[in-house]
């Protein structure tokens, strides 16, 4: 399903209303860029220095690609695909339960700040009965988040520094909610419709879709996220669908790397 009044397999940019993005003959399920065919070019109105090049840090990567997504789009499929074509994957998600995991300096902080209530018998976290108390409060989700991000951002600092690849791709879930932006060259956003989310939530976790839906209306709206994006990867499909798009996104970010014009976009703005 598409964007209330956009017709279904074609996507407008915000920046070129009126537009169909998709290039004539180019078929639904691939991967369509945000701005014209070719240009790096960022959409206007996005503050310059927002973005970071990753050239400038010490790192041989020359492009770092953010990958978000609202919840059930399918970023893990993608950042798989990638993974399994060599690109550098760094997953904050991943990096989050690695954290918190028994021994782990995440796992006595939280348990520390809230209590052995939510230990489980094995001694791992109850990330349900967490989840839903940061959910319920935002107090709980502030004190969580204080704990958390120094050492996910750490974390993703040091694998981001062994990358050896001339792009890597960092999986941040709600990028754009938290202000993730400054670390990523430009943005990829995996996308389906919210119809698709639910129904992909409720498979994997048993939630009920009035509580799916409350989870989604606390991040960034579909239509919002998909205004702003470099690139949109159409998840719609059958999962046979995202191995292709996934290799005509890596040939337009090794071009990219190569020519230094996904740098140049977060210089010139």
């Amino acid at each position: 399903m598409s964007p209330p009044g956009r017709p279904k397999g074609e996507y407008r940019s915000a920046q070129h209303e009126g537009s169909p993005v998709r290039p004539p003959g180019r078929p639904k399920g691939e991967y369509r860029s945000a701005q014209h065919e070719g240009s790096p070019v960022r959409p206007p109105g996005r503050p310059k220095g927002e973005y970071r090049s990753a050239q400038h840090e010490g790192s041989p990567v020359r492009l770092v690609v953010g990958l978000t997504g609202g919840i059930g789009t399918g970023k893990s499929a993608v950042s798989g695909a990638f993974a399994a074509l060599g690109v550098d994957v760094t997953d904050t998600d991943v990096l989050a339960h690695a954290l918190t995991a028994p021994g782990e300096p995440g796992h006595a902080a939280v348990l520390a700040a809230f209590g052995p209530e939510f230990r489980r018998s094995d001694g791992t976290l109850d990330r349900g009965r967490l989840r839903q108390l940061v959910f319920d409060d935002d107090d709980a989700r502030a004190r969580l988040e204080a704990i958390l991000h120094p050492l996910i951002r750490a974390a993703a600092r040091r694998e981001m520094d062994a990358w050896a690849g001339p792009y890597g791709l960092l999986v941040v879930p709600l990028l754009y909610e938290r202000g993730g932006l400054s670390t990523v060259d430009r943005v990829l956003v995996v996308d389906c419709p919210e119809e698709e989310q639910v129904r992909r939530v409720m498979a994997r976790s048993g939630l009920p879709a009035a509580s799916v839906r409350a989870i989604m209306a606390t991040q960034l709206s579909r239509a919002d996220r998909l205004a702003k994006a470099d690139d949109i990867l159409d998840n719609e499909g059958p999962p046979t669908a995202i191995a292709p798009q996934v290799a005509e996104l890596d040939r337009r970010y090794r071009a990219l790397a190569a020519s230094g014009a996904g740098n140049r976009a977060a210089t010139a703005r």
